[in-house]
Order: C-alpha cells, then sequence, then structure tokens
C-alpha cells in the first residue's frame, strides 16, 4: 500500500506496520445512516451496539430507511428498541439535517476537513470526534488524526514514552509527532489503536528524537 513506505519511517510504528499488516479504506455510501449509527452506538460495547442496530433497521423491514421515514417514524418506537431520550432526538435530528441541508459525498468533497467539521457540528447530537470518524472511516480521508480521542491519545503516550508532562505540553508532543506521519495520518491512526488494543512486545529504543 502507497502508505507503507512513508509510515515505516518511523522506528515506533514500523514494526506495528509489519505485525499488523495493511489497511485499506471503503468509502460508506449513506452518510446520513453512518452518522445515525454512530450515533446509536456511542458508550456502548460493540455487542449491545449490533443489538440496537438490528431492532433499528428492523422498524424498517430490514431495510435501511431513507432520511423521511427515520423522521417519520414515531419518536416512542427509537425509543423502544433501548435508545435514550438524547439519541433519539438526535437521530431524527441528523435525519432532519439530510433533508434540509444534505449529508452527501458530493457536498462534503468540495469541503476540507475543518469545513466538514464545522458543517456537521450543527447538527445537535454530532460532535467533533463523531465527525472526525466520519471523515475517516466514511469519506476515507487520509490525513486526519483525531487528538481529542482518549485511545489515540494514551496510545501515543505509550508507545513514544511520553508520561508524566502537562495537559498542553503533552497535546503539543502528541501533535507533533503526528505531523510525521502527514500525509497519511488516518493510517497510523489505525496502528495505534490496535497497538492500544494488543500491545505488541516492548520495541527497544532507537536513540532517535521523535
Amino acid at each position: 500500500m502507497h502508505y507503507v513506505k512513508h509510515l515505516s519511517k518511523d522506528p515506533r510504528l514500523k514494526p506495528l506496520i509489519k505485525e499488523h499488516g495493511v489497511f485499506a479504506l471503503e468509502k460508506k455510501k449513506n452518510l446520513c445512516l453512518y452518522l445515525c449509527y454512530s450515533i446509536m452506538s456511542q458508550q456502548l460495547s460493540t455487542k449491545v451496539a449490533a443489538v440496537i442496530k438490528k431492532r433499528f433497521l428492523d422498524l424498517y423491514g430490514g431495510k435501511e430507511p431513507t432520511a423521511q421515514q427515520i423522521i417519520d417514524t414515531p419518536f416512542e418506537k427509537l425509543r423502544g428498541i433501548g435508545m435514550s431520550n438524547a439519541k433519539a432526538t438526535y437521530v431524527q435530528n441528523v435525519a432532519r439535517f439530510e433533508m434540509e441541508k444534505g449529508i452527501d459525498h458530493r457536498k462534503l468533497a468540495k469541503m476540507s476537513d475543518e469545513e466538514v467539521i464545522e458543517y456537521l457540528t450543527q447538527i445537535k447530537g454530532v460532535g467533533k470526534w463523531t465527525t472526525e470518524m466520519l471523515l475517516m472511516f466514511a469519506l476515507c480521508r487520509e490525513d486526519l488524526f483525531s487528538i481529542g480521542d482518549m485511545g489515540l491519545q494514551n496510545a501515543v503516550i505509550g508507545l513514544y514514552e511520553l508520561k508524566n508532562r502537562k495537559k498542553k505540553t503533552l497535546e503539543q508532543a502528541i501533535l507533533k509527532i503526528a505531523e510525521q506521519w502527514s500525509p497519511y495520518r488516518t493510517y497510523a491512526c489505525l496502528y495505534l489503536w490496535r497497538w492500544k488494543d494488543n500491545p505488541p512486545p516492548v520495541i527497544k529504543k532507537t536513540g532517535k528524537k521523535m
């Protein structure tokens, strides 16, 4: 893959690339539903999120609903599948935004990452992190690092030995490290998440300044 050579220049990432192989990003067709599913799954285990998603689709005969169908679904029905009041409201907010302003590839493709974040966070219930995940995994933007993601922060702190620093200087150090991965920061994030969930054997210090 095109990003491997560049990221392999980082001695901390190189063994992770060897261990986990290459990743490919795949665009999601329905961005409205992607956001809805993201909202539904927040703060839930993968298993529970899958159950809620199935119940949601069952409301529409197992098929993916249109934005209009989501808006027309009685609030109590959305609550009935296991969503909180807030989540049910936010899902309908997304559908309403899709109908009124549009959340499609053609529209978002013309925007920079920052513009997409500004555009979608107008929706009550859609935050910066959710939009960054959409940029990475639905729009396949290859050069994004989500500094607000605690999993990524903890992975960089652990992998690059950045403990015992104040929050502000810590974030600056993390962002400085992430800069070297550009223009493929999204792929670096994939390896960091994988390392966090399944840390490899201790990587020897290289003596290089990171």
